[in-house]
């Protein structure tokens, strides 16, 4: 079990850094952005993230109902947060609060699609792993949830995949977290140079593949307490990022 969980991650890595490499050859990259010193990086780690986290996960030594799972909830995640890096750019509008508000007002906006999308996904990654309602509603907020956590620290180079690494290391003996963790890896050092950065593809990418390690691993009262963390982070963000950012400007 263990030597094909470690396995898992080197696949996940060999496709994150393959795809990455490849994307980055192209004459026009998948998206740029200007990051917080000014400088114009390009996204193209966030699909890598999300190709390399889904093909560790698919050869996991697991079951295929919970390999299916994690491939549903990390393309999904990542799609929706490619959505919002492309068509979104230029939206000031942040938080679930902005967008549920247009939403509300009759404005479907990235970031709207982004939550709706990566929640009724992690809906159905969840029912695929848990049985009674309750607990498939809990795992969609685990997952969604998780998936909005790592996008949260996106905000300095590599905040994210520090974020990845943390939480992913205590679940790698139980196989899933090897997926995420072996992705981010491969792609930690071009991110840690400002050559790129994860974006809302990888980011959410990463955090769904995460939230699947959890709640996979975890019962009701579990689910429930991460639950609760992850709700209140969403609504504490800006306090989180003013974290990221006084830790990584020291």
């Amino acid at each position: 079990m263990f030597r094909r969980t470690v396995a898992a991650g080197a696949v996940a890595a060999t496709v994150a850094g393959g795809a990455y490499r490849i994307l980055r050859s192209r004459p026009r990259p998948f998206g740029r952005r200007v990051n917080h010193a000014g400088r114009a990086v390009d996204l193209c780690a966030g699909p890598a993230a999300v190709l390399g986290t889904a093909a560790g996960a698919a050869v996991l030594p697991l079951p295929p109902r919970t390999r299916c799972a994690a491939v549903l909830a990390v393309l999904a995640a990542g799609g929706c947060g490619a959505h919002d890096d492309l068509a979104g750019a230029g939206d000031p509008r942040s938080g679930f609060r902005a967008h549920l508000g247009a939403l509300r007002d009759g404005e479907l906006t990235t970031g709207a699609v982004k939550l709706l999308g990566i929640g009724a996904a992690g809906l159905v990654a969840a029912s695929l792993l848990k049985e009674r309602p309750v607990d498939r509603v809990l795992g969609a907020v685990v997952i969604a949830g998780t998936a909005h956590l790592v996008n949260l620290t996106d905000i300095r180079p590599a905040a994210a995949a520090a974020t990845v690494l943390a939480l992913g290391a205590p679940g790698l003996p139980g196989g899933l977290a090897a997926a995420p963790v072996g992705a981010v890896a491969a792609l930690l050092a071009d991110d840690l140079r400002e050559r790129t950065m994860l974006g809302d593809t990888g980011a959410h990418a990463l955090g769904a593949g995460l939230g699947i390690a959890i709640v996979a691993g975890r019962g009701r009262a579990g689910l429930l307490a991460h639950g609760a963390a992850l709700v209140a982070a969403a609504a504490y963000g800006d306090r989180i990022g003013d974290l990221v950012r006084a830790v990584a400007d020291r």
